[in-house]
């Protein structure tokens, strides 16, 4: 995909991008590479990831034709990781620019690998989406499941150690911190995994298991073991987790406020 004068995530990538390259000489190559000597923002991310996640089995360059087959495919993937790095600048507080999750920042990575893997998913090439979360979960600490269905605007902050399931579903404006689990429960089979509504922010390390809705708008504490579905736009905290009051905030995902 070209770059076009409305792609302000990419505009604002590469100026940022040639000021560093200006500044930090001894990264200079590294950032041409992967950003300014391409025209757009799926060829830079389909060469950012494939030279992440190339191994013995399969070379960066054929990895980096799949990424591109499923960018070429699946137009959302594209218009999703926009939305993720807009995300991850508007909630992360250590980030003060655009092209730090895309260069860095695993969470954000393993995100956008995940988009590749589900495409292969849908395609019912499960044996090459299988080996490449297989992968994804080796670089980055970040095991998702092709066959989960997430949305866009997601952000992952940390990311080392999130699981998410096979049935899983997260839909638009979530964050997720750090070791979070999105687990089944290991008595069900089928549809077992959790359902995360818009706007929900669910805290470190923890663990929502099986196959339970979190209501749009809800806040779900560090460390909590949630089991029983969660209403919308309430807090619950605790192991197991209880309903401790109504979140303060529409998008809690946006806010990223882990104090209730």
């Amino acid at each position: 995909m070209q770059a076009t004068a409305s792609d302000h995530i990419w505009q604002t990538i590469r100026t940022e991008t040639t000021k560093q390259a200006q500044n930090e000489p001894a990264l200079a190559s590294f950032l041409h590479a992967t950003i300014l000597n391409h025209d757009g923002l799926e060829g830079a991310l389909s060469y950012h990831l494939a030279n992440k996640l190339a191994n013995p089995a399969i070379s960066a360059l054929q990895i980096r034709e799949i990424i591109e087959e499923s960018f070429t495919q699946d137009a959302s993937i594209g218009e999703a990781v926009r939305a993720d790095i807009q995300a991850v600048f508007d909630r992360d507080s250590a980030c003060d620019a655009y092209s730090l999750p895309f260069l860095y920042f695993k969470g954000f990575h393993a995100l956008q690998a995940y988009r590749v893997a589900h495409y292969l998913w849908k395609a019912n090439r499960s044996c090459l989406a299988y080996f490449l979360q297989s992968h994804i979960t080796l670089t980055f600490g970040v095991d998702i499941h092709p066959a989960a269905r997430i949305g866009k605007g997601i952000m992952m902050d940390h990311a080392t150690g999130i699981v998410i399931g096979e049935t899983t579903v997260i839909e638009d404006d979530v964050s997720l911190m750090q070791a979070v689990t999105l687990g089944g429960t290991g008595k069900a089979a089928n549809d077992r995994h959790p359902k995360v509504r818009k706007g929900v922010l669910v805290g470190a390390g923890a663990k929502i298991l099986g196959n339970i809705e979190i209501g749009c708008g809800a806040k779900v504490g560090a460390g909590s073991v949630v089991l029983n579905d969660v209403a919308p736009h309430t807090t619950v905290v605790g192991v197991p987790a209880k309903t401790v009051g109504s979140t303060d905030s529409e998008n809690p995902a946006f806010d990223m406020n882990h104090c209730f």
